[in-house]
């Protein structure tokens, strides 16, 4: 054998596009895509009270890193309930207090993978007045609860879509007391 052949010889094979990496990925099974919708709330105490009186019940839940995450507590809408009844229950069941919706907050979309199965998830958001309760981390999804006063909810809330909506429902409250006067 020649040295030229032996070079030639030695070379990679040139790769053939799309043959073996289309075949892997015909093999894999495509990820069904869902959708799922929740309601929820931030119910704040002392609405009609001074500003820096005012608190609203946060849950904590555990992440998989064993981090404690605040957040907004929501659930599922259940068959025959509205967004405005599943955040009144979901915010009673999660922290135990009872509220009444004052307004609409607006809405979170975000997409996430779980199970194999890829997951677009709507959350309506609910201002919410405490009308009573007693603060509990009694729900199994919840590691704790706590009253969080307003002017610190942009630093706990650890998710930014739900910071936004906290800012928004501050500004709703000062007109809404505005509006009073």
């Amino acid at each position: 054998m020649s040295p030229a052949d032996r070079a030639n010889s030695r070379r990679r094979q040139p790769r053939r596009r799309g043959s073996a990496a289309n075949a892997a990925n015909a093999a894999k099974p495509r990820m069904r895509t869902v959708r799922e919708t929740s309601a929820g709330g931030l119910v704040v105490d002392g609405l009609d009270g001074p500003r820096e009186a005012r608190s609203a019940a946060l849950i904590g839940r555990t992440d998989r890193r064993g981090r404690l995450l605040w957040s907004l507590p929501k659930g599922h809408i259940e068959e025959g309930e509205t967004a405005e009844q599943t955040a009144i229950r979901e915010v009673a069941e999660e922290t135990g207090i009872n509220g009444v919706v004052v307004a609409e907050l607006g809405s979170i979309d975000y997409w996430f993978v779980t199970d194999g199965r890829r997951v677009h998830k709507t959350v309506h958001h609910y201002l919410l007045r405490s009308v009573g309760g007693e603060l509990s981390d009694a729900d199994v999804e919840v590691t704790q609860v706590a009253w969080v006063p307003l002017s610190e909810l942009d630093s706990r809330l650890a998710y930014a879509d739900e910071r936004r909506l906290a800012e928004m429902a501050n500004k709703l409250i000062d007109r809404m007391e505005t509006g009073k006067r």
